[in-house]
């Protein structure tokens, strides 16, 4: 099963489900795990890339990476106030060293305006255009087909693994 998106230039986009065979042991070709932990870090991480690689692909005709999106929703929380690129790292889904590099690209594709900040000479502070914001607005109304991915489960399901995986991370 295949999910179609429609963009605007009239071309589709296929969300790939992963196989209905859904074991990770027959998603890497492993006959079996030493321990069930290690078995969920593996699933953990093979979900995870299976997912960022769709992520990749929904963002690919909007001509923004996955980082860039990341940015963008944060000063998008943030707007109209503007954040320094140190504050704007500390808020990011998987934190990166190249900040001030992506937002000199969302810069340069007139998505964030850049000035130096009024109390710190050496920090930059961010803030999204209007440009950003209605790219935003943009992915938003698509957004319902890539969450679609999700929904082979259901919410209650939903909401159990996000409270475990939680606490997964509280733990550490």
């Amino acid at each position: 099963m295949y999910l179609s998106l429609p963009f605007q230039n009239s071309q589709s986009r296929r969300i790939t489900p992963l196989p209905s065979i859904m074991r990770i042991e027959d998603q890497i070709k492993q006959a079996a795990f030493s321990s069930e932990w290690r078995k969920l870090r593996a699933n953990l991480l093979h979900t995870s890339s299976w997912l960022r690689g769709e992520l990749a692909q929904f963002l690919k005709p909007f001509g923004i990476t996955q980082q860039q999106f990341n940015i963008l929703r944060v000063l998008r929380g943030q707007h109209p106030q503007a954040l320094s690129t140190q504050q704007l790292r500390e808020r990011l889904i998987g934190r990166m060293s190249d900040t001030s590099r992506l937002v000199d690209r969302l810069q340069q594709k007139g998505l964030v305006c850049k000035e130096e900040c009024s109390k710190d000479k050496r920090l930059v502070d961010v803030t999204i255009t209007e440009k950003g914001l209605n790219l935003l607005y943009q992915i938003d109304d698509k957004m319902p087909i890539l969450d679609e991915v999700m929904q082979s489960l259901s919410l209650k399901e939903a909401e159990i693994l996000n409270k475990l995986l939680e606490r997964l991370r509280r733990n550490s």
